[in-house]
């Protein structure tokens, strides 16, 4: 194999792991937000919102590179329930990056919130402002975080369980670096 069939591209990579800062950024973020009823709070809801869009509009650009780029094959000797559980994990964080924002924006609308990514650039609403739907929503933010949170750990689980026991190459394919075991 070649090495392109073995990494992924370098935009695929990139993106990786910025969005990787990135969303472990926000859930940190969030619970700061949540924990927090000091000045600290309004300074996080600045940083988490136009973060929020910042990973949104990311993770549209990163699903165009993954279909317009496949990912490398897992190796052949890889279970196959252990296949279906990477190609379900990665979808589901894919879907997590999309829905997390989107549920968050909606959820600001509901509760006629503003969604402001800089002092003069502000979102749209895109759902009307209605008491019940912001408290389901928040509900929903709250829960798909945390989802988000236990995938990404699973994702770094694996991750590290390719890189430092198998050694399969799967963990160097993202990282670009090393040598895949014969």
């Amino acid at each position: 194999m070649n090495s392109s069939s073995t990494h992924f591209t370098l935009a695929a990579r990139v993106l990786h792991w910025l969005m990787a800062a990135m969303i472990l950024t926000m859930l940190f973020i969030g619970i700061g937000m949540v924990a927090s009823v000091s000045e600290r709070h309004d300074w996080l809801i600045r940083i988490h919102k136009p973060l929020g869009i910042a990973i949104l509009i990311l993770a549209v650009v990163r699903l165009a590179v993954r279909l317009r780029h496949p990912p490398p094959p897992l190796p052949a000797d890889l279970p196959a329930v252990q296949k279906l559980a990477a190609l379900a994990s990665h979808w589901l964080l894919y879907f997590l990056m999309f829905v997390l924002p989107l549920v968050g924006w909606a959820m600001l609308s509901a509760g006629g919130y503003p969604v402001m990514l800089s002092e003069s650039l502000r979102l749209p609403p895109i759902f009307p402002v209605s008491p019940v739907a912001f408290a389901v929503l928040r509900h929903a933010h709250t829960w798909l975080a945390i989802l988000l949170f236990l995938t990404f750990l699973a994702h770094m689980g694996a991750a590290l369980y390719h890189g430092l026991i198998r050694r399969d190459g799967v963990l160097s394919s993202m990282t670009g670096v090393g040598v895949r075991r014969s």
